[in-house]
C-alpha cells in the first residue's frame, strides 16, 4: 500500500487544466460516478486538472470529478492552512475511495463550489479511515480527523451523486452564504 504522503500531483508530470465548475442542479451532480482505472491516462489528466482547478479557486479545499462535469469516482483534497484542520495530508487525489471506518459524529457547517450561494449544517464523522487508489500510484489508506475528515466525506458524497444539501436535517439547517467585504 502506498502512502498518500509519498504521492504528488507533480509526479504525474502533466500540466493541469483549469476546468469550469458545474453548478446544481446539473444532472452530473446527482449521478453516481463510475469507478476508474487509476492508471488510465485520462484519469491521470483529470487528477492534474482537479488540483489545478482547486488551486485557483479561493477557499476551495476539495473538488470532485462530477463538479467539473465528469461522472467519475475521483476527487482532490487539500486542507493545508485551513484553521479548522488538525490532521493535514497535503494535496492529494483519490480514485474509487470508500469509507471503511467512521466515528465521533458531529455537526458542522459546509459549503460547496457547486452550490455557491448556500451553506448547510451537516452531521459527519469527526474521524474516518478511507481507502482508495492514488492516480498512477496504487492503493492507499488515510486515517484523519476534524476538517480533513469532513472534506473527504463531502467529496466521497459528490462521487456518489450527493450534495451537502442531501445531508442536511431540513430547511432550518440551510443558510444563505455570507459574503465578507
Amino acid at each position: 500500500m502506498t502512502g498518500v504522503a509519498d504521492w504528488s500531483v507533480e509526479d504525474l508530470d502533466l500540466p493541469g487544466v483549469v476546468r469550469p465548475v458545474v453548478r446544481a442542479p446539473a444532472a452530473v451532480l446527482a449521478a453516481a460516478g463510475e469507478t476508474v482505472d487509476p492508471y488510465d491516462p485520462a484519469v491521470l489528466q483529470l487528477a492534474a486538472d482537479l488540483v489545478a482547478t482547486m488551486r485557483v479557486s479561493p477557499g476551495c479545499v476539495g473538488l470532485a470529478a462530477p463538479q467539473v462535469g465528469v461522472s467519475a469516482h475521483v476527487f482532490a483534497v487539500d486542507v493545508t492552512g485551513h484553521p479548522k484542520a488538525r490532521t493535514v495530508h497535503g494535496a492529494f487525489v483519490l480514485c474509487n475511495a470508500r469509507l471503511i471506518e467512521t466515528s465521533q459524529w458531529q455537526k458542522g457547517r459546509e459549503g460547496c463550489m457547486s452550490v455557491p450561494d448556500l451553506t448547510g449544517d451537516v452531521k459527519r464523522a469527526g474521524r474516518v479511515v478511507v481507502v482508495g487508489d492514488l492516480p498512477g500510484g496504487g492503493e492507499t489508506q488515510i486515517t484523519t480527523d476534524a476538517f480533513e475528515a469532513r472534506a473527504l466525506q463531502h467529496e466521497i458524497d459528490h462521487c456518489a451523486g450527493l450534495l451537502f444539501l442531501d445531508r442536511v436535517a431540513g430547511a432550518h439547517a440551510v443558510h444563505t452564504r455570507k459574503t465578507y467585504l
